[in-house]
């Protein structure tokens, strides 16, 4: 792949991904999707190639490279045809291990954000209600600060990674009454007395645990405290410009893998003694899908740059997830109609596709949700900074 963005160290880095996912990874992929359960044997094989701490300071084990380095890593896992087991690593690497690297103290990374670099531990990131779905500013789970503990109740629900973690990072109201200037962010150890966990049955993504978690007065120090008090909703909305920006790449991603293999399978399919792809209406149809693809994956790949340089994405990567996921919905539908009968088939990787892509118009914040963001940023003027502003 040519790019003003990828480097030859970029592109020995996605060889080598590719070679270790083939080998690693994919031999196993039909039995996880099928018991819905990765074996944590690949978690710590993950944590020895280092593919946890791309984004990880030095400083604090990681490797600190640039935010292209992550673009290759979910771009190469959305093409082994499990989004499930894709989301559960990036789930843990880009939504439960961001909190860590950005607003944990010293003991907190020493005793969590080290191991989940190694793949001892896996985290998640528990935001989304059961009441509120995207709204985050109405959550309704709280953090009663009581001598030197806080005590945790309350209940979140479509969590990756809800229901085999070692930890979640989880948001709750210390302040109730003050709407989303009363949002702080807590570590709290899958172990700790009153945590429960449920796990869900999905249409897609059946690789990966999902969970709705229940926290009944679930007692933790207050040096389980990340980042500022109250300004829990100002880390989040900093963190959601990557989390949205992901789900982006992931779509463009899959996609691109999707006008793939349907390619293939146009050039090898007869019917009437001619190839699929030599029909004008099926040729013309995919080259409107790929070209869909690549306005989506170029105009990520330019916010991944901006986000890389520090600036802050939260309109673009809003409008990144928005559009990218509805696009690959849309080019996976067709392309499981180019394969026919056998788009159907399990056998096949569309249908699979198009199962664990329907998720993304939904997962991270809804559609609809990210449409009313968007408009109170473009039309009411409304601006979101980051808490360091």
């Amino acid at each position: 792949m040519k790019s003003m963005y990828f480097t030859e160290e970029h592109q020995l880095f996605r060889a080598s991904l590719k070679e270790f996912l083939k080998k690693e990874v994919v031999p196993h992929i039909d039995k996880w999707e099928s018991t819905g359960t990765i074996e944590r044997f690949i978690w710590k094989k993950f944590g020895e190639m280092g593919y946890f701490g791309l984004a990880t300071p030095e400083v604090d084990g990681g490797l600190d490279l640039d935010l292209f380095y992550t673009v290759i890593l979910l771009e190469e896992l959305q093409k082994i045809n499990s989004g499930g087991f894709a989301a559960a690593m990036w789930a843990h690497a880009y939504l439960a291990m961001t909190h860590l690297n950005k607003e944990a103290d010293a003991n907190l990374k020493e005793n969590y954000l080290t191991p989940s670099l190694h793949g001892e531990k896996i985290g998640c990131l528990c935001i989304t209600e059961p009441f509120g779905g995207s709204d985050v500013a109405g959550i309704r789970t709280t953090a009663i600060k009581k001598g030197d503990k806080y005590i945790i109740n309350g209940s979140k629900t479509f969590i990756t990674n809800g229901v085999y973690c070692d930890y979640m990072i989880v948001a709750a109201k210390t302040k109730p009454d003050q709407g989303n200037k009363g949002i702080s962010i807590f570590l709290i150890d899958k172990k700790t007395s009153g945590v429960s966990a449920t796990k869900l049955n999905k249409l897609g993504w059946r690789a990966s645990d999902t969970a709705e978690i229940a926290f009944d007065n679930v007692e933790i120090p207050i040096t389980n405290l990340m980042g500022v008090e109250n300004k829990g909703f100002s880390h989040i909305m900093e963190h959601f410009a990557l989390e949205r920006l992901i789900m982006g790449i992931n779509a463009h991603a899959r996609a691109e893998y999707a006008l793939e293999y349907a390619l293939q399978y146009m050039s090898e399919r007869k019917t009437f003694g001619t190839t699929l792809n030599e029909y004008q209406a099926l040729r013309h149809r995919f080259v409107d899908l790929y070209t869909d693809m690549e306005f989506c994956r170029e105009y990520n790949y330019l916010i991944a740059h901006r986000l890389n340089q520090g600036d802050y994405v939260v309109k673009e990567a809003t409008m990144s997830k928005l559009k990218s996921t509805k696009m690959a919905d849309e080019v996976i539908y067709e392309c499981l109609q180019f394969l026919g009968g056998y788009g159907y088939i399990e056998d096949y990787p569309m249908a699979r596709l198009l199962r664990d892509s329907r998720l993304g118009p939904i997962g991270g914040g809804t559609s609809e949700i990210l449409k009313e963001i968007l408009a109170k940023i473009i039309i009411d003027k409304k601006e979101y900074k980051s808490v360091t502003n």
